[in-house]
């Protein structure tokens, strides 16, 4: 595990292109790509990004759920 919490939302790399989840987010389970996630800790702008090389997700009751294969945290300035 390499991130828990309460987010505001998280960016994914989708196989057919970028997509981001919010609260109240429809049920959906979907393939990740190699890219860049990245999750939204608040409206404040603070974020976290981890580089990825694909996986999976799935977003049920509110909660969002990321399989992803060599996921590695980035350090942005």
């Amino acid at each position: 595990k390499i991130y828990s919490g309460e987010v505001y939302g998280v960016q994914m790399p989708g196989i057919s292109g970028s997509f981001e989840v919010l609260d109240k987010h429809a049920p959906i389970v979907s393939a990740l790509k190699a890219g860049r996630l990245k999750i939204l800790k608040d409206k404040q702008n603070h974020f976290a990004h981890f580089d990825i090389q694909g996986g999976f997700v799935e977003v049920i009751n509110n909660k969002v759920t990321v399989l992803a294969e060599g996921a590695i945290p980035v350090e942005t300035a």
